[in-house]
């Protein structure tokens, strides 16, 4: 579903990201975590078809990035961001159909079909929001704002879903549901490939099958998440004495007392 090989990216002279490599498959549910600073979002936005590599190659299902037209390939990409820029008090309905449009608002003279309000409002269901599905943007929490976002994203029927620090401004209650509700998305879609960008353990879902490791835009570790969310490798990721524990699926990050990894 993506791969990208020896990228690099620079921008305004700064080297962002150094020879990143990365392969992700159908179905996996891939995590980023790196200190701030470490390439992450400006990774995801390769990833996105947003930006191009300034050396190297990225292939999105299929498609290398600059022999494809990105505007039919971005159709194929869902991409939620919390900071999404909408201003207006549009309904979580219209929010979600304007996943269909690629657009922040309703495109003037457009009309959904009868059919794409139905498949909306089974995506506000799967969300648990249906409750709220009328109410205007404005109004809602942070929570309520992230999964609104995350049926936005599912509405095109995306092969590859992309979260940009999704559970960023909630609080712990909120932030469970989400995770919640990802873990739901990844059972209803198992062939559907996503990354997740975080800086904290704690806020990957049980569903997450691999990892990959940035810091100073390279790339430490990937694979099987297991294998690369261990003490030493996070450890040197973050050049800070971090322990790691998994119960019941879910990670958590403490401070050790081993010493620094170099």
């Amino acid at each position: 579903m993506l791969e990208l090989k020896d990228v690099d990216f620079v921008r305004d002279g700064k080297l962002l990201l150094a020879e990143v490599s990365l392969t992700v498959a159908e179905g996996e549910r891939w995590a980023l975590l790196g200190p701030n600073g470490a390439g992450k979002s400006t990774l995801l936005n390769l990833c996105g078809a947003i930006t191009h590599p300034t050396r190297g190659t990225v292939e999105i299902l299929g498609r290398r990035l600059g022999t494809v037209d990105i505007r039919t390939l971005r159709e194929s990409i869902g991409h939620v961001n919390p900071r999404h820029p909408l201003r207006s008090p549009l309904s979580i309905t219209d929010i979600v159909l304007t996943g269909l449009t690629g657009t922040i608002e309703r495109m003037p003279r457009w009309s959904p079909t009868a059919a794409q309000v139905s498949r909306a409002r089974e995506l506000i269901a799967l969300l648990g929001v249906s409750s709220l599905a009328d109410s205007p943007w404005t109004t809602l929490s942070q929570g309520e704002r992230g999964r609104a976002l995350i049926a936005r994203a599912l509405i095109s029927d995306p092969q590859l879903l992309l979260l940009d620090e999704p559970t960023t401004g909630l609080d712990v209650a909120a932030r469970e549901q989400l995770l919640e509700t990802l873990d739901q998305v990844h059972a209803s879609h198992p062939e559907l490939g996503s990354i997740l960008v975080t800086h904290h353990l704690e806020e990957l879902p049980t569903s997450t099958t691999h990892a990959a490791l940035l810091r100073e835009g390279r790339v430490v570790a990937a694979g099987v998440a297991a294998d690369v969310l261990t003490t030493e490798l996070v450890t040197r990721t973050f050049a800070y004495p971090i322990e790691i524990h998994r119960t019941a699926g879910r990670w958590l990050a403490t401070a050790s007392k081993l010493p620094l990894l170099h």
